[in-house]
């Protein structure tokens, strides 16, 4: 390895500044990369010589590599920097503290509670006479006084208690998709050669000076300079913007950029750029500029989103950039930084989420509708109390009004005012957020055990809509374990690979010659690495099972790779999936040319004109013999399932001189025809019984392969895809697209509509394919849903379908990095059962927010009236500001715990998907939710209005205003609690099933929260005292509180025996947003982008332009018969928005909306009854 060290003066240069030892500095490098095409090979020529020199300068050699030696490899680091590229700094606790505070209901109550403390340490002069009529009496004693303050600073810091659990939630949640995005980056590896040895090594492990292996579908993860390239393509649309792929070649365009994808050929590079000197990295630093004032931006931007929506946007859009892999889209434009300011907070929004999933959808709308009843309620309850006291001190008791009772009045209203924020903040669901987030970071982290691996959270829950599932052959239903089973050889038909004796010898060598080199060098069989185990497959797994026929036959393939290494290899043409084939030119002594080729046997066969016989000479093979042999052997093999591959070669006479290279119509014409297999890819053992349940559950699984229709079909009908009897469609790329497109080759949705229920496999189909199948299903209006599609894809052509599909599976193992990159979860062991395991998830997701709802609505309901109802009738509120709020916390953060970590049962899969327009709370849990509210209401305003005789107490209603706590609304308070506590577990079923503890220990969260609580509540009523309002209770009283706590779960009983049906009364609520609701011109304008949720919270806004609108517009109409001249109404746009205002969907009334609404699909048993 002399010829690394050689000497050159640059060298003295480079001992100057730190790039050590080496000739050649980061800025030269980086100088060099940012020059493209002629200009680059002119500079390599000038400064370097040739890539040699590069490598010369850099201390590596081009076919042996680096030696991997320790030192060495640290030196480099410090030259020339490591190859990562450092995160954005994630925020702060603190930050995440002040964003937990921005919550509206959160900062009236802190408001609230300033107030209430302020004026509890006012004590106003004469305010004990009598003078200010009932308002004073009851101070007792001034140690109860001097207890004021208590109330206000217990709801504060049960305002710090709910601001650190979400600020706590969110960092923790950061902390996840940071470590997940660290594991997605350590499992991405890259081929080098270290010592003479190809090696995989992750790639932040990669060096400069580094000898990489490039191939079809990778992403390139470094900068570099090419070495040896065949038919290289590259897609550099992500750093430049062209769509069109750029030939690279040592000649024309040897410089290849970080980010940017292979998309054909194969070749080796120099690394030239790491890091943040590469070229990804290089616009990566250019953003981190950027970066602050597009914070501000986003900031602004989020201030204007409604409370409730605030918190689900922030981290639905914190996840979208957290988990996404360094994206070279946000590289794009490169040139000036100005736009890039400009581009990126709008790009941020658009390229990291495909749309809002359903089910946020649905929570976003429910929670608006939720807050503004409970918004109505709040502001009621004031103006009641505040009447009722006015009325009662100045008109009943004929009092006036005294400067020196002023303090004391406005105490009265400041405690009414709090008693309107308690029912406010019972009334807004907050813990919606915290029971989505929950319910997906932890589904998403209990999918990395099943081999999920979620790279967009919200994909985890679309899959459980998911109606139809488009999944590649090769490696997903089947095992990706090529091997050769049929042959035919020398005019032979071999049901299994013959002996080799069995073969004339000059037949035997020109196979396993053409076997051996042409194929990838990187493909090889290596020993197995357990004892008896399986020999390990490494690289193309086609190439693989004919290297394996080769090693059957006793030839190893090996010598002749060394005898012919890959730098000698005159012309490649690697295969793509428009050729379907692969060729390899030699060049021999005499100057004569020979190319070997191999491809699917339809294509091969067509070009071939001479096939080797039984004694190994070329005989003619024309037409009616193609026929015969398609009928004779192609055909058989195909209906066994079997992938056919025919291997061929053609020789170049030196007589006729050198081909034109590029005219491969030309080149691949005249084949003789060597030997045609079967390749046997069985089917996973796993697989039939997985696709039996996505059948029961209603999804419907469609394969998408490349193999030719007859061993589709044989696997298809092996794994379960294809049931005998049933008239499915099986087709052809060709005519599917014949009966698509119509006569201008444009696709029609009509035409497709008529197609894609029946087909369940399309074979020899293209990725242009893949993706019309999937848009049309999408796109279609077929059926009364919208179809939810998921699809698998491991090549690089297929990004657009996995891209379009609204979840995209991609495969760990065998998917190139381009696929994984488009994909929204990684598969990590490649196999189907895995997507059937996401179905389960998804749904589960679903329904542990169903019963959370179901759960949280039942305690609103019961609490808003509550509170309601016993202010207006005693003035004060039964359940006091501390108390709901512990109600609240209970509600909202422990139920989401307890609720969204439900495990996922088998059950999951017996039902259809619910679709895009199914309501979030369906009317069984409707008459769940109504029916555990009757119970807890008769309950309570027993206890409120004769619980003292009952208990035989003294009554709590109308106490003075500072009155110690007494045990009549202590009992009323702690009953409150027990009930909610046993109708948690009432709420884990849904469909109104019987069983309630079934399964409730495999929920060790569930028993420890909703015991935990039991044990908070008994130290909060003991020991509480003053500031929960509370006293100690005796232990029969605490005995009666326990019982009536438990007739819930009898009487959950009693409402499950409730036919639903009877119940005409009852509504749905959440729904999806259906077409109609949507107003025309929103439509047209690229769907995807809006976002109907978000558009609920500007329609406050609109509504108030709207409202302007239509005062002007009549003011107008009024002024036009006013004056006889209707120069109003000349004015068509005015006349327009009556009518459009009229005519939106927000002033439908609601019956009347709801019988736009969709009729359910009942979906139990109990509910068909």
């Amino acid at each position: 390895m002399a010829n690394n060290s050689v000497d050159h003066p640059g060298n003295s240069v480079a001992e100057v500044n730190h790039d050590g030892d080496f000739g050649v500095t980061t800025a030269d490098l980086r100088n060099l990369m940012e020059l493209r095409s002629g200009e680059a090979v002119n500079k390599i020529r000038e400064n370097y010589g040739d890539v040699q020199g590069i490598c010369r300068r850099l201390k590596t050699s081009p076919i042996e590599g680096l030696s991997g030696n320790p030192v060495d490899l640290e030196k480099r680091h410090t030259a020339f920097g490591k190859n990562f590229i450092p995160p954005k700094k994630p925020k702060t606790f603190l930050q995440l503290v002040w964003e937990a505070l921005q919550d509206v209901t959160l900062i009236i109550l802190e408001i609230a509670a300033i107030i209430s403390l302020g004026l509890s340490f006012y004590h106003p002069p004469g305010g004990e006479s009598e003078i200010c009529g009932e308002a004073a009496a009851g101070v007792e004693d001034e140690g109860e006084a001097q207890a004021g303050w208590i109330e206000g600073a217990a709801i504060l810091f049960s305002v710090i208690i709910v601001v650190l659990v979400t600020a706590f939630n969110d960092w923790s949640k950061e902390k996840q998709f940071r470590g997940l995005q660290s594991r997605i980056e350590q499992e991405q590896k890259f081929t080098v050669i270290r010592k003479g040895q190809v090696i995989q090594i992750p790639v932040a492990e990669i060096v400069t000076g580094d000898i990489a292996q490039i191939k079809y579908g990778d992403l390139l993860p470094a900068d570099g300079i090419l070495i040896q390239g065949n038919d290289l393509k590259i897609d550099e649309s992500s750093l430049t913007g062209e769509s069109d792929q750029v030939r690279k070649s040592l000649e024309k365009d040897p410089m290849l950029l970080s980010g940017t994808h292979v998309m054909e050929g194969s070749g080796r590079m120099v690394v030239s750029g790491v890091g943040l000197n590469s070229q990804t990295g290089i616009i990566f630093t250019l953003l981190g500029a950027g970066e602050n004032d597009e914070e501000k931006k986003v900031k602004k931007s989020k201030k204007q989103g409604a409370p409730e929506n605030r918190n689900k946007a922030k981290t639905q859009d914190g996840i979208a950039l957290e988990i996404q892999p360094l994206k070279s889209e946000e590289a794009a434009e490169s040139e000036d930084k100005e736009e890039k300011e400009e581009i990126k907070p709008v790009k941020k929004v658009n390229v990291t989420k495909k749309e809002k999933s359903v089910l946020q959808g649905k929570l976003t709308r429910l929670a608006v509708q939720i807050g503004k009843a409970g918004l109505i309620m709040s502001a009621v309850t004031v103006v009641i109390l505040i009447l009722y006291f006015v009325i009662h001190t100045f008109g009943v008791q004929g009092r006036s009004w005294i400067s020196e009772c002023t303090p004391i009045y406005i105490q009265y209203f400041v405690k009414f005012f709090i008693i309107g924020v308690t029912v406010l903040v019972v009334a807004v669901p907050e813990g919606l957020p915290l029971a989505v987030t929950i319910s997906l970071a932890y589904s998403v982290k209990k999918m990395m055990k099943d081999n999920n691996l979620v790279r967009h959270l919200d994909a985890c829950e679309t899959m459980g809509n998911a109606t139809a599932i488009c999944s590649d052959k090769t490696g997903t239903l089947t095992m990706n374990r090529m091997t050769v089973v049929q042959a035919y050889i020398g005019d032979t038909y071999y049901k299994s690979v013959p002996e080799p004796e069995a073969i004339n010898t000059e037949t035997l060598e020109i196979m396993v010659n053409s076997i051996s080199i042409n194929s990838a060098y990187t493909t090889k069989i290596l020993p197995p690495e357990k004892e008896g185990g399986l020999p390990r497959h490494v690289g193309n797994k086609t190439e693989c099972s004919l290297l394996g026929m080769a090693l059957e036959l006793k030839r190893d393939y090996q010598p002749i790779r060394d005898e012919i290494p890959e730098e000698t290899l005159y012309k490649v043409y690697t295969f793509n999936s428009s050729r379907k084939s692969m060729s390899t030119v030699l060049k021999n002594a005499d100057g004569s040319f020979r190319m070997y080729s191999k491809g699917a046997s339809e294509i091969i066969l067509r070009k071939c004109s001479h096939i080797l016989d039984a004694q190994g000479q070329p005989r003619l093979f024309n037409p009616k013999d193609r026929d015969e042999m398609v009928h004779k052997v192609i055909e058989p093999m195909a209906c066994d399932g079997l992938r056919t591959i025919c291997v061929a070669y053609r020789d170049f006479p030196a007589v006729s001189g050198e081909p034109n290279w590029d005219n491969e119509g030309e080149i691949l014409t005249q084949l003789t025809c060597i030997v045609v297999v079967g390749i046997e890819d069985p089917v996973r053992h796993e697989v039939p019984a997985a696709i039996a349940k996505c059948q029961r559950a209603g999804i419907t699984v469609r394969m998408v392969t490349g193999d030719n229709i007859n061993t589709a079909r044989a696997i298809a009908t092996k794994c379960g895809i294809l049931l005998p009897g049933e008239d499915f469609l099986c087709m052809e790329g060709k005519e599917f697209n014949q009966q698509i497109r119509n006569d201008q080759g444009e696709v029609e949705q009509e035409r497709l509509d008529k197609v894609w229920p029946n087909l369940r496999v399309l074979a020899r189909s293209s990725p242009t394919d893949k993706h019309t199948l999937v848009k049309g299903i999408i796109d279609s209006t077929v059926g009364e849903n919208r179809q939810v599609v998921a699809v698998t894809g491991d090549g690089t052509n297929d990004g657009p379908a996995l891209k379009k599909a609204d979840v995209g599976f991609a495969m760990g193992i065998a998917g190139t990095d381009v696929a994984k990159e488009a994909s929204d979860i990684i598969l990590t062991d490649d196999n189907f059962t895995s997507i059937v395991k996401a179905v389960m998830w998804g749904r589960n997701v679903y329904d542990s927010i169903s019963k959370f709802l179901q759960f949280q609505l039942t305690v609103n309901v019961v609490a808003v009236i509550v509170a309601f109802t016993g202010a207006c009738i005693t003035q004060d509120s039964p359940l006091k500001a501390v108390q709901m709020l512990w109600v609240n916390l209970i509600m909202d953060t422990l139920a989401s715990l307890a609720l969204a970590t439900e495990p996922p049962t088998e059950s999951l899969l017996l039902r259809r998907p619910y679709g895009r327009n199914k309501p979030l709370i369906s009317r069984t849990m409707m008459k769940n939710i109504l029916g555990h509210a009757v119970y807890q209401l008769v309950i309570i305003f027993t206890l409120l209005f004769a619980g003292e005789k009952i208990f035989n107490i003294d009554s709590g209603r109308n106490t003075p205003l500072r009155s110690p706590p007494s045990e009549h609304y202590t009992i009323v308070f702690n009953v409150f609690v027990m009930m909610q506590l046993f109708n948690e577990i009432n709420a884990r079923k849904i469909h109104g099933e019987r069983n309630v503890f079934e399964g409730i220990y495999r929920n060790p969260i569930f028993c420890s929260v909703v015991l935990g609580t039991f044990a908070l509540q008994i130290i909060i009523v003991q020991f509480g005292g003053k500031p929960f309002s509370c006293t100690a209770l005796t232990i029969d009283q605490w005995l009666w509180c326990v019982f009536i706590g438990i007739g819930e779960l009898l009487w959950g009983q009693l409402i499950s025996a409730v036919p639903t049906h009877r119940l005409k009364f009852l509504k749905e609520a959440g729904h999806g947003i259906t077409k109609d609701e949507i107003p025309e011109e929103e439509l047209n304008e690229g769907t995807d982008e809006i976002d109907h949720a978000e558009m609920e919270l500007r329609r406050g806004q609109i509504l108030w332009f709207r409202g302007l609108n239509r005062i002007q517009t009549q003011i107008k109409v009024v002024n036009a018969f006013r004056s006889s001249l209707y120069e109003g109404l000349e004015n068509p746009e005015s006349r327009n928005s009556i009518h459009s205002f009229m005519a939106h969907p927000e002033f439908l009334p609601l019956s009347e909306e709801e019988a736009h609404a969709p009729t359910p699909i009942p979906e139990t048993p109990e509910e068909i009854e």
